[in-house]
């Protein structure tokens, strides 16, 4: 008896350490994914799962996707809707866009100017019928920047903290997002910051619609800002953005390098690149 008790004993804890070994090695797979892998997984996964999220007026839907390996989930948003009018809260939109596109064409971007460790992954897939974007669920979410205002928490580190929120903005000013609201910057549990749901940006402005809230850049992404130029975006960005909407965006591009010079200029490089 006692023999056929320590050998139960042996295979449970046998096995338990197998299943501590193969969730340790999908979370660790899951973390040390590249941006390619993340894309290949978000194209290519099982959905096992759907529901629609609370948040968002485009109404997305968190969707549960495995490759046998790895399980994650993902936003998918099938929005793209088109009007010459619609009145919105904020007033009347005329040349009103909503599209799902945005979202793909905003991360394609991310990548050209270093911005797309604050982005999550975004692909076009179709699910359920319907064409969309499909982007990497963050994870470790803590709370959206509407949630902390409201309840008025401080970042334990402002530094980090504003370095994060420049960057953000400077990248909001590019992509001309005419609903940048709170709710799409998101907190993780470590006080990284993630800006999602670009579905009503890239407006045909030619200028940056609020040039103040261009403070401060790092200096990588400057770099990149001034290198980028049509053939790259094009390549990246043309089967989401029509022409008149990449040429806008290369058009605020050069007003906010111009609008940073300027700022070296009187300020001193380090006062506004870090």
């Amino acid at each position: 008896m006692n023999s056929l008790h320590s050998r139960w004993r042996e295979l449970i804890l046998t096995a338990l350490v197998c299943l501590t070994c193969q969730l340790f090695m999908a979370a660790a797979d899951e973390t040390t994914l590249t941006n390619d892998q993340i894309k290949q997984f978000l194209l290519t996964a099982k959905v096992v799962s759907s529901k629609e999220t609370a948040k968002g007026v485009t109404h997305p839907s968190r969707v549960t996707l495995s490759d046998g390996t790895i399980t994650h989930d993902a936003s998918f948003q099938a929005i793209n809707e088109h009007a010459a009018e619609k009145e919105l809260e904020t007033g009347l939109a005329i040349n009103f866009v909503d599209s799902y596109k945005y979202n793909i064409a905003a991360y394609e971007l991310a990548e050209l100017v270093g911005m797309d460790d604050m982005i999550p992954v975004y692909v076009e897939r179709k699910l359920n019928g319907k064409t969309g974007s499909l982007s990497w669920w963050v994870p470790s979410v803590k709370m959206d920047e509407a949630d902390r205002y409201k309840q008025k928490i401080k970042a334990p580190d402002t530094d980090a903290w504003n370095s994060q929120m420049y960057k953000i903005r400077v990248f909001d000013q590019l992509v001309s997002d005419s609903d940048p609201n709170l709710t799409n910057v998101l907190i993780t549990e470590d006080w990284k910051l993630w800006r999602i749901d670009f579905t009503r940006a890239f407006r045909l402005n030619k200028e940056p619609a609020h040039p103040k809230d261009l403070v401060r850049c790092p200096r990588q992404m400057f770099e990149k800002l001034k290198s980028l130029d049509a053939n790259a975006l094009d390549a990246k960005t043309s089967h989401y953005l029509s022409k008149d909407e990449r040429k806008a965006v290369l058009q605020r591009r050069d007003k906010i390098v111009a609008q940073f010079q300027t700022m070296i200029a009187e300020k001193g490089e380090n006062e506004v690149l870090y």
